[in-house]
């Protein structure tokens, strides 16, 4: 494969031959008993992948929403530090490697170590970072650890922790995120956009700030979230195309799917987080674009955007869930 730096479409075909031999009954009979686990009330201490089969069919399932949202929030770290990018990157409970491959798709270079207590899934991981033929992937290493409490994270430029928090204790959470608070310059914590997602979020963005850190991004500042708890939640959306194992096991014959995921980006640096975010998929009327906001200043705001305000209609009718705003081009 002819690659420079990783895509969704590269990552798809890294994937595409993983379920051969694998009887497709077997493949989505293995996905709806991990999806029941990790979506279960009780945190786990023990590996949820088990052997290979377990993982092939979660990786072909899993890795590419994994890669669009980590990949989303990626984005927002580089629009709120252009000039910054990572010579070393600790991917925390990555698995077989989603958040890797989006990191190496952001920026090229850096020196990648997945931890991961699930041997299955580092070997996997490792399968599909030598089929890329991307430099930073060849070079990640896999190393087996227990993730959670007593964890201990060297030094790093970027540490991602994705779509793990869910899986532990209370107490495992609160000493992963000073962990990764402690050894990062940078630290991306994503996680499903659920209300109990962004509660996850919510408290580890508290965790950050009191370890020091500021918020780069989504929010516009490192002050306490403007939303009520209860009475609404902070997440967005990533489009992700949808495979033949997904209408397996889903239904339906949709070619996409959007994965809703919360995150936060906290830095040891300076960064220039955006004025306002689009909080909500933006309602475009005749005439006028409705755009739901979390504001630096102002908290959660509503903004009404006309054809009188020129370039700035036009910027919101391109606009979407999930961008800054204004955007530093427009007029009006």
């Amino acid at each position: 494969m002819n690659v420079t730096l990783p895509d969704a479409w590269s990552l798809r075909a890294a994937l595409a031959g993983l379920l051969d031999g694998l009887p497709p009954k077997q493949a989505a009979q293995a996905v709806d008993r991990l999806i029941a686990g990790y979506r279960g009330e009780t945190p786990t201490d023990a590996p949820i992948l088990r052997d290979r089969s377990d993982v092939v069919a979660y990786a072909a399932y899993r890795m590419p929403a994994t890669f669009e949202a980590v990949r989303s929030a990626l984005d927002a770290l580089r629009e709120a530090a252009p000039a910054w990018a990572p010579a070393t990157h600790t991917d925390v409970g990555g698995g077989t490697g989603a958040a890797s491959w989006a990191v190496a798709g952001a920026w090229e270079g850096q020196r990648t170590t997945v931890l991961d207590w699930a041997e299955p899934a580092l070997a996997l991981g490792r399968e599909l970072a030598d089929a890329s033929g991307v430099p930073a992937l060849l070079g990640v290493r896999w190393e087996r650890a227990r993730i959670g409490q007593a964890l201990e994270l060297a030094p790093a430029d970027l540490v991602t922790v994705s779509y793990v928090l869910k899986e532990l204790t209370g107490r495992a959470r609160t000493e992963l995120v000073d962990a990764a608070a402690a050894a990062g310059q940078a630290v991306v914590i994503v996680e499903p956009g659920t209300p109990d997602g962004y509660a996850r979020i919510i408290e580890a963005r508290d965790r950050l700030i009191a370890a020091g850190l500021r918020i780069a991004a989504p929010c516009p500042h490192s002050a306490a979230c403007p939303i009520e708890p209860g009475a609404d939640w902070c997440h967005f959306s990533a489009r992700v195309s949808r495979s033949s194992l997904h209408r397996q096991v889903k239904g339906g014959s949709l070619s996409h799917e959007d994965e809703k995921f919360s995150y936060v980006v906290a830095t040891r640096f300076p960064t220039d987080p955006a004025p306002a975010r689009v909080t909500r998929r933006p309602q475009i009327r005749k005439g006028q674009v409705l755009l739901e906001l979390c504001t630096r200043d102002e908290g959660l705001a509503r903004s009404t955007v006309t054809k009188r305000h020129g370039g700035l209609y036009r910027a919101a009718r391109d606009a979407a869930w999930g961008d800054s705003w204004p955007p530093e081009d427009s007029d009006g």
